[in-house]
């Protein structure tokens, strides 16, 4: 590019000389002028120059009226500045850098080209370098890059015949190296660049061939030669790379020979250098943007705890990755917490702001380094303001931004000050920061961020605890419940812990009756605080009031639970119609194709007279089930047993399916019900229940149960059988049973309940039918509401249980943390966290409920598990499930995997009367209740009864 040469032109002019300038710059070219030192040759060139030109110069156009639009396009700053570049609009190109950088930190590249093209244009002057002085200053802010430092330094060498220009060049070399000299890769060119200048030095001050230094002269020289030497010994007593060259060419360089304590620092440094190369060589081999490898460097400098070296690596790695926030934050608290240098400090807080001014958590921190260094309060009030200003991706940002200002204004408060103007300022922001929350924030985000009313509840409790007022906190305690607030018990009871510690007891018993009227997620909560607030300060009026005030309340929730409840059954009643309605015509469109491909496999009667039919051997092995010496079990009976052995905890052995034609061939066997109950009295039976314990909450991807299971309960006596349970398609469900020899090898084993196996806590639980012990209780399940744990709801999938724990220990002593998990062990968001007392967990529903984790909202109650259902019987499980009324469900009603423990067997619905129990089914046929008895009697069921279930009779 072609300098102007104007007459008191300097390097970057005011923007009425740009202007000036571009409009000179507009008509040369409408005049068709030569311009920026390009001649064309022919016609035919100049037309198509023309004509590109006039293409570049309405694309600058749209960028530049694109940048109007939106100024914070980083990209189109780029392209118009390339643009501009190209076509050499000097004056509109300064112009465009100049706002770029007003708005954004430059890259390396883009600093090194403007530098690079003022350099060409400074014409000597003074008044120009030191603009282009003023240029190097602020582009070594951005970015700590050594080439930059290194074209600084360089250039600062052509004005050293100045007064003073030695002394300037050598005090920018030495910035240089503290900024960029232990840089492992590009360090060393500084040092080099550094040691020609001192030799440079040198050759100026030898005497003449032949001739003599005088005293003053040697005296310069000595003091010249001792720079180089000190430079020389500093550059090896670091890690750099190709420091073999260095020490050989210093080895060269000195008369004297290399000292000892010289080399056992380069020696140590070789060291260093060995122990950094793996990571250096990683940096070089991997790909943009490199964040693995930079993050392992810089957590092995922060281990060997060189500040230094450090801070050379995060800047190196933020070279490579500005745009990275986490790198940004892990920079600055690194700055924060280490170094503590006030100028490094919020040099570097001002850095990340400008290059993630999107990322709330940078500008709090930023403002949190300005109060604790001591800034002006105008400074931090700017700060704030441009925070404001950055365009935060949603609206709890916002909210947080303001909390910390309003933190920061409300610790410059002297409260035992009544009236002082720091006191009205945090007043007035606080009204402000409603105001912008209600109309900026919600105006872009359809909701303030602040639904807690958070800032609400910190200036009620200010103006409660400092300023003695309140008046003032019940006014903003009200505006708070009007706004969508008074449903929640959590609330109130804020309110009402505020008016215990700083109100009366007038308005204590106000805001609690008030809580027992409004509230609908824990209304039980909210009446139980009154009783105990009247039982502790309240009259006998006051007794009265409450208990009748709380029992109406709660009689009108239970009432709606149940109305819900029944909706619900109701609903759940439909849906399992609308399945039965599905499944009955998926059975009939089946048997519709089976009946098809009987009639085209010819006479199916002879084939079974046969005995060779389609079935082939399957049908054979079902035809005869031998137990003991040949008896034969007939195929309904069978089914019995499975029943039978399902309600006792057992696994049923596997049968095929038989043909109709055989069922109808086993209905008719002539046997009497006499011959069948022998058949089930004479079976031998080794699966004892009294020696069986029954295995549950086991990995589904568990590999060799069995043998994992024997390895486990080994110790505990002599084991007959492990029988794990598998699906139709051979994958394991996750339980099964093991049998001992004797029972108390069985009690050994239920000692290991909650023992881990890879990982899960198995249940270990008797093997009980439950038939017969329908009291009897497997899981120690607790029914009551426990008050000293907590249910949360709504957490992050992601929550791991030690995050989770030390979340809680803000509130109290926490004993135990379970995260919910589905099969696969992936979190369903909900956890129960155990505290050491009452207390501690009704401060941490108070604390935690409706907090913000991870961009999830947290849902905070005290524990209340659903009861477990008392008696369930085989052909009434469902709808007892379905019209269970809610109180007997739990708090939170019904659960959302709505799993049935009942044995598979028992939700069969094509052949309910084969699944009863005890003739039960039987007397249904026959229209008998419960109180009467079959003429078959007790003990046994006739063939023709078990032809009645089989042909749903």
């Amino acid at each position: 590019m072609a300098a102007t040469g104007n007459e008191g032109e300097t390097l970057l002019p005011d923007i009425e000389e740009e202007e000036e300038a571009e409009e000179m710059e507009r008509e040369m070219e409408s005049e068709d002028e030569e311009g920026m030192g390009v001649e064309n040759s022919d016609e035919d060139d100049e037309g198509d120059t023309s004509e590109d030109e006039r293409e570049n110069e309405a694309e600058i156009q749209r960028l530049e009226e694109q940048l109007s639009i939106n100024a914070f396009d980083y990209n189109c700053h780029v392209d118009l500045i390339k643009l501009l570049r190209q076509e050499g609009k000097l004056h509109r190109l300064r112009k465009a850098r100049q706002k770029m950088s007003e708005l954004f930190p430059l890259t390396e590249e883009i600093w090194l080209d403007w530098l690079k093209d003022e350099i060409g244009l400074i014409e000597g002057e003074e008044a120009e370098r030191e603009k282009l002085y003023e240029l190097f200053e602020k582009a070594v802010k951005d970015y700590i890059c050594p080439d930059i430092w290194l074209e600084y330094a360089q250039y600062s060498i052509g004005g050293m015949g100045a007064p003073g220009g030695i002394d300037r060049v050598r005090a920018i070399f030495e910035r240089a190296l503290t900024a960029v000299g232990l840089h492992m890769t590009k360090g060393a060119a500084l040092w080099e660049a550094y040691r020609e200048f001192e030799i440079a030095i040198l050759s100026t001050l030898q005497p003449p061939p032949g001739g003599v230094a005088s005293p003053e002269q040697q005296e310069q020289l000595n003091a010249q030669l001792e720079r180089i030497h000190t430079l020389f010994r500093r550059q090896l007593a670091i890690p750099l790379m190709d420091m073999e060259g260095t020490f050989a060419e210093y080895s060269d360089w000195t008369d004297e020979g290399v000292s000892e304590v010289v080399t056992q620092h380069y020696k140590r440094s070789l060291q260093q250098l060995e122990k950094r190369r793996l990571h250096e060589e990683a940096l070089l081999m991997a790909e943009p943007p490199k964040l693995a490898e930079y993050q392992g460097y810089i957590d092995y400098e922060m281990k060997e705890g060189d500040p230094a070296r450090v801070q050379i690596i995060f800047e190196r790695a933020l070279a490579e990755n500005c745009l990275v926030p986490d790198l940004w934050a892990k920079y600055t608290t690194y700055l924060d917490r280490q170094l503590k240098i006030k100028e490094l400090v919020l040099s570097c807080h001002e850095r990340a702001v400008r290059n993630c001014p999107w990322t709330m958590g940078l500008w709090k921190s930023y403002i949190l380094a300005l109060e604790r260094h001591g800034a002006e309060h105008h400074i931090v009030s700017d700060v704030f303001e441009k925070a404001l200003n950055a365009g935060f991706i949603q609206a709890t940002d916002y909210v947080e931004i303001w909390q910390s200002y309003l933190d920061y204004l409300r610790r410059r408060v002297d409260f035992s000050k009544e009236g002082s103007r720091e006191l009205e300022e945090l007043r007035a922001a606080f009204t402000r920061c409603l105001d912008y929350l209600k109309q900026d924030v919600e105006e872009r985000f359809s909701e303030s961020g602040d639904l807690s009313c958070t800032i609400m509840q910190i200036w009620a409790r200010i103006e409660a605890l400092h300023c003695k007022n309140m008046q003032k906190a019940r006014e903003l305690w009200d505006n708070i419940m009007t706004k969508g607030n008074a449903k929640y018990a959590n609330m109130w009871l804020e309110y009402y812990n505020l008016e215990r510690s700083y109100g009366d007891a007038v308005h204590c018993r106000k805001a609690l009756h008030r809580a027992v009227q409004c509230t609908s997620d824990y209304p039980e909560h909210v009446c139980e605080v009154l009783i105990t607030f009247e039982r502790v300060e309240g009259s006998l009026e006051d007794w009265d009031a409450a208990v009748q005030k709380t029992e109406s309340r709660l009689n009108r929730v239970n009432e709606q639970r149940v109305k819900a409840a029944e909706k619900e059954a109701q609903l759940v009643r439909h849906e399992e119609e609308r399945a039965e309605q599905r499944r009955k015509a998926k059975a009939e469109k089946k048997a519709q194709k089976k009946s098809q491909k009987t009639n085209r496999t010819g006479d199916k009667r002879k084939a079974e007279d046969d005995g060779e039919d389609e079935w082939g051997e399957e049908t054979e092995l079902a035809h005869k089930r031998h137990r003991g010496e040949g008896d034969v079990i007939p195929a309904a009976l069978e089914e019995q047993m499975e029943t039978e052995s399902s309600l006792f905890g057992r696994r049923a052995p596997p049968r095929k399916t038989e043909p109709p034609a055989t069922r109808r061939n086993q209905q008719a066997m002539p046997e009497s019900s006499s011959m069948v109950r022998k058949t089930l009295d004479t079976t031998p039976d080794q699966r004892r229940d009294s020696n069986t314990v029954f295995i549950s909450n086991l990995a589904f991807n568990l590999e060799e149960p069995e043998g994992k299971l024997r390895a486990v309960f080994g110790t505990c006596g002599n084991i007959l059988e492990v029988r794990p349970v598998f699906t139709t398609k051979g994958a394991f469900r996750g339980y099964c049973y093991v049998q001992f020899e004797d029972e108390l090898a069985t009690q050994k084993a239920l000692k290991l309940d909650r023992q881990e196996v890879d990982g899960r806590p198995m249940f270990v639980s008797p093997c009980v039918d439950k038939s017969k012990n329908p009291e009897f209780k497997v899981f120690k399940y607790n029914t009551s509401m426990e008050k000293h744990k907590i249910f949360i709801s709504g957490l992050p999938f992601t929550c791991t249980t030690e995050k989770l724990e030390e979340l809680c220990k803000e509130h109290g002593t926490v004993k135990a943390v379970r995260l919910v998990t589905n099969r696969s062990g992936r979190s369903k968001g909900l956890a129960y966290v155990e505290f050491e007392n009452e207390e501690q967990a009704s401060q941490a529903v108070l604390k935690m409920d409706r907090m913000k984790m991870e961009n999830y909202t947290l849902s905070v109650a005290i524990s209340n598990p659903p009861a477990r259902k008392t008696e369930v019987g085989p052909a009434a499980s469902r709808v007892l499930g379905a019209m269970m009324p809610r109180q007997l469900q739990g708090a939170r009603g019904k659960g959302r995997t709505q799993v049935s423990l009942l044995p598979r067997s028992l939700h069969r619905q094509n052949a309910p009367e084969a699944k009863a129990e005890n003739g039960t089914a039987t007397k249904q046929q026959h229209g008998m209740t419960d109180g009467q008895e079959l003429d078959t009697g007790t003990k046994s069921l006739s063939n023709e009864d078990f032809a009645r279930m089989l042909l749903k009779k």
